[in-house]
C-alpha cells in the first residue's frame, strides 16, 4: 500500500453490519456518497445472538456506525413504534456507535424506488399483480404499491407465520398488524424470520402465489426460501442479492431484477448496510429524519440497481 492509498483509506468511513444471518453471505464493499467513500463489511453470526453481542460490543467506538442485519429492530403498527425485545438486549452494550437497521430505508428509499421505476418506465405496475412476501417491514413500500394501482397480495401471515390467510388491502393489513405485531415483537425472530443455517434452506410454500403474479417484491431471503423453482417472466423487487442469487433468478426464467440498494461488486447490500452508510457519511451520530433521507438520497442520487436478463 503506498502512502496515499493509505491516507486515502485512513480517510474513509467506516460501516460494519452484524447480522443473525449466516456467514456463507458475508461481504466487503467500498461506496462513495458524496464527497464520502465508505468501507463496508458484513458479518454474519450464523444465528448466535451472543457471537452477535460480542462483535456489537468490539466495533462500538471503532466503527462510524453500524448495522444490524437478520432481524428488525423496529415494527411500526397503528401509529406505535414497537421495538424487538431480543434486538434490544443485543443492543444493551453499544454505548457509542449508532445502529441502524434499515427501517428509516424502508419507509423513505424503497418508496422512492417503486416510483423511480414508475416514473422512469423501468417497471409498469398499473393493474398488475403483485405479491409483496412481507409488508409489515416494509410499509413504505407496500403504500407505494397501493399508489401504483397495483393488486397486491401481502403475504406477512401466509410466509411469516405459515398460515394461508393472504392480506389484499392496505386497511387490513394495519388491522392485522395492530394485533400481531405487539405479539410477534416479544418473540424471538427466529420464529417468523430465517436466521442462521436456516437461510440457505428452501421449502417451497404456497407457490399458487408466486405463479400468480406479475411481480414478486420484498425481503430476499424471505423469497429465495419460499419461492417455486420457476419464475418465468417474473419481475423481483428486492435488496441483498448476491453474484449467486442473481444466477440462481436467471436461470429461473426471472425477467427483471430490481435491487432497491446499489450493486456493489456484484451484489447488493442490505437496508440497514446503506442506512449506517448514510448516517456514517453525513457525521451524525443517530438515525436522521425521513426527510433527511430524502434528501441525503437525492442529493447523491441514489437509484435502484436493474438488471434484464430477458
Amino acid at each position: 500500500m503506498d502512502l496515499d492509498t493509505a491516507q486515502e483509506f485512513k480517510k474513509m468511513k467506516t460501516v460494519v453490519s452484524i447480522s443473525l444471518g449466516s456467514s456463507v453471505r458475508d461481504a466487503k464493499g467500498i461506496l462513495v456518497l458524496g464527497d464520502e467513500t465508505v468501507a463496508l463489511e458484513r458479518k454474519g453470526t450464523d444465528g448466535d445472538t451472543r457471537r452477535a453481542e460480542e462483535l456489537l460490543c468490539f466495533f462500538d467506538g471503532k466503527a462510524d456506525a453500524i448495522g444490524l442485519g437478520g432481524t428488525d429492530l423496529y415494527l411500526f403498527a397503528g401509529g406505535r413504534r414497537y421495538i424487538f425485545s431480543e434486538s434490544a438486549r443485543l443492543l444493551k452494550q453499544v454505548k457509542h456507535t449508532p445502529v441502524l437497521d434499515g427501517s428509516g430505508l424502508k419507509n423513505t428509499l424503497e418508496r422512492m424506488a417503486v416510483q423511480y421505476l414508475a416514473e422512469n418506465g423501468i417497471v409498469d405496475f398499473r393493474g398488475k399483480k403483485v405479491l409483496l412476501v412481507c409488508a409489515v417491514d416494509r410499509f413504505g413500500m407496500a403504500e407505494a404499491l397501493a399508489e401504483q394501482q397495483c393488486r397486491t397480495v401481502f403475504g406477512d401471515i401466509i410466509y411469516g407465520l405459515g398460515c394461508n390467510i393472504p392480506i389484499r388491502s392496505l386497511s387490513s393489513l394495519d388491522r392485522w398488524a395492530s394485533v400481531l405485531v405487539p405479539v410477534i415483537t416479544k418473540l424471538p425472530i427466529r420464529w417468523m424470520y430465517p436466521t442462521g443455517k436456516q437461510q440457505e434452506r428452501h421449502i417451497e410454500r404456497h407457490p399458487e402465489y408466486f405463479k400468480e403474479s406479475d411481480i414478486i417484491a420484498g425481503d430476499f431471503l424471505f423469497i429465495r426460501r419460499f419461492m417455486p423453482p420457476r419464475m418465468d417472466g417474473k419481475v423481483v423487487i428486492t435488496n441483498t442479492v448476491t453474484a449467486d442469487d442473481r444466477r440462481n433468478l436467471q436461470e429461473a426464467g426471472v425477467k427483471t431484477l430490481v435491487t432497491t440498494t446499489p450493486s456493489l461488486q456484484g451484489r447488493s447490500f442490505g437496508t440497514n448496510v446503506l442506512e449506517a452508510a448514510i448516517v456514517a457519511a453525513s457525521g451524525k451520530k443517530e438515525a436522521l429524519r425521513p426527510e433527511e433521507y430524502e434528501a441525503f438520497i437525492r442529493r447523491c442520487s441514489i437509484v435502484p440497481s436493474v438488471t434484464h436478463f430477458q
